[in-house]
């Protein structure tokens, strides 16, 4: 959708985009066959069909604003607020924008798997933690032994991001709880040297911060529907 915005023609899914989406589809599609075979007494597997649908509508906004953060990332050359043309300016604009909707949406598609995940997997992280996140459904999960080839795998994947996850976990904190990040950048500046320039945020390394962890939530996805599949067709 959002490629439109560049004159480019729709995306085509391929790589680990399509084996997330093809990984989903694949249990969504199980738990339709059985609903429509009457063994959803309970309704779970329907709660499951549209916990899976919904991520896979998550999935597809977080990497339209993903790309659409770094289009417009490498349309910012300047190195400072003051030294922008007026063009420059809207599309930092439109990458500050973009860029905030990615690491959101990102967090927020990986606190639905966990709620998913959760339920399915029976871990009761709830009663631990009323409200908890996908790294709290991860930990209960490597703490307790439980289902130890795919959190084993789940681990790897966190720790091998945990720097990129670090930095965007702070930023979204920042932006939820506290102040803009850019506008918290602009304070340290002053605070620092309130006759200088401005200069932009890093936004080299907040792009690969994006693409590294949007890596991490495919591998995540794929993993875990593979081994939902697994669990329920067997």
């Amino acid at each position: 959708m959002l490629r439109i915005l560049f004159g480019e023609p729709p995306r085509q899914d391929g790589g680990k985009l399509l084996e997330a989406n093809q990984a989903m589809e694949r249990f969504a599609g199980l738990m339709n066959e059985r609903i429509e075979r009457g063994l959803d007494n309970d309704h779970k597997l329907r709660k499951y069909e549209i916990y899976t649908l919904g991520l896979i509508s998550s999935l597809d906004e977080l990497e339209q604003s993903v790309y659409a953060a770094g289009k417009y990332a490498a349309l910012v050359t300047s190195d400072t607020v003051e030294g922008m043309t007026d063009e420059e300016r809207m599309n930092y604009r439109r990458y500050v924008y973009f860029d905030k909707n990615a690491f959101i949406r990102l967090f927020s598609l990986l606190d639905k798997l966990g709620t998913l995940m959760n339920d399915y997997l029976r871990l009761e992280t709830d009663r631990v933690k009323p409200h908890f996140s996908y790294f709290t459904v991860l930990r209960r999960m490597l703490e307790g032994n439980l289902y130890p080839e795919l959190t084993a795998e789940l681990h790897k994947l966190k720790e091998a991001g945990k720097e990129p996850m670090n930095r965007l976990r702070k930023r979204r904190n920042m932006e939820i709880h506290y102040m803009n990040s850019e506008m918290q950048d602009d304070l340290k500046q002053n605070h620092e040297a309130y006759f200088e320039q401005h200069r932009l945020e890093n936004l080299s390394q907040q792009t690969q911060d994006l693409a590294q962890m949007m890596v991490l939530v495919l591998d995540t996805l794929k993993l875990t529907f593979h081994h939902a599949y697994s669990q329920i067709k067997s």
